[in-house]
């Protein structure tokens, strides 16, 4: 995979990182738990960016 294309995904996931951290901010509330969606959301973005 190219450099366009990885750096395209991972802009491409920065859209659900900021509006849904937002969304489970709302429903939980807490830091923590955006902090984990975020770290998750980045985990999923760099396993299909190393494939």
């Amino acid at each position: 995979m190219d450099i366009p294309r990885k750096l395209g995904i991972l802009i491409y996931t920065a859209v659900p990182a900021i509006v849904g951290g937002g969304i489970v901010y709302h429903f939980f509330g807490s830091f923590l738990q955006v902090i984990i969606f975020e770290i998750l959301l980045a985990l999923a973005a760099f396993g299909v960016i190393r494939n």
